[in-house]
């Protein structure tokens, strides 16, 4: 039986990597997609090293051609069976709504919503095709309209986390909820020690990864044999609202 596939944007340090060296330590292959190639390649060897089959790309995934050619790449190792949409920027902080330009609200739009809607309009029909597969959108707890996300202030980052939850819950419904063998959810790492948390976050990148290591591989039913909740976003394996 083929060891499954798994792609992950943003693989090549932080939470990404962290996902990917958990995934391959069960089994996994997996794919890391990196801001370059050098990279990702970089990321790809140090797991190589530990016996993970792992490859490295670079791809701008805020450019919808780069990630078609990226997913004809991948096609050469096999049908994917969870894409990870780790790779996010954060906004300027004195990014407020009035005070965001047209400039900075598109760069992080581009990369933190338009990048999981390319990986998703890439990947996603063949997984739907199949009737299989897992997609995990990384958001924020800054992004949930339920509580940070109203603080105001580092608006494009906010609001680009919210309208992924969206898109999360959007083509999880479009997918019928589990019943096709997809299943779509949203995750929020917390305060995380990456490039983006800081030194001083309380959480490792390990333990952030763990939700989303949790949601590629567990299965599409329950032990009734019914589909699993799905279109949500978790938090620590719980479901919190967004």
């Amino acid at each position: 039986m083929n060891a499954p596939l798994a792609v992950i944007t943003g693989g090549s340090r932080g939470i990404g990597y962290a996902a990917a060296e958990a995934l391959g330590r069960q089994g996994w292959k997996v794919y890391l997609v990196g801001r370059t190639l050098e990279s990702a390649a970089i990321a790809a060897t140090k797991l190589g090293a530990e016996g993970i089959d792992a490859w490295g790309s670079g791809c701008d995934v805020a450019n919808h051609e780069q990630v078609t050619e990226l997913a004809e790449r991948v096609a050469q190792h096999g049908p994917i069976d969870a894409l990870i949409n780790s790779a996010g920027v954060m906004s300027e902080r004195t990014a407020k709504t009035l005070r965001t330009s047209a400039d900075e609200w598109h760069r992080v739009m581009s990369i933190n919503l338009d990048g999981v809607f390319n990986t998703i309009s890439a990947f996603g029909p063949a997984m739907a095709e199949r009737r299989s597969g897992r997609i995990i959108n990384v958001s924020a707890c800054l992004g949930r309209m339920s509580g940070p996300g109203t603080s105001g202030g580092l608006a494009p980052y906010r609001v680009s986390k919210a309208a992924v939850n969206a898109l999360t819950k959007n083509l999880a419904t479009e997918l019928g909820e589990g019943k096709r063998g997809v299943l779509v959810d949203a995750m929020c790492p917390n305060h995380t020690r990456t490039d983006m948390g800081g030194p001083d976050a309380p959480r490792s990148p390990e333990e952030a990864a763990d939700t989303i290591v949790w949601l590629a591989t567990r299965s599409a039913l329950d032990d009734r044999g019914q589909p699993v909740v799905t279109g949500k976003l978790w938090e620590d394996r719980q479901i919190v609202p967004w």
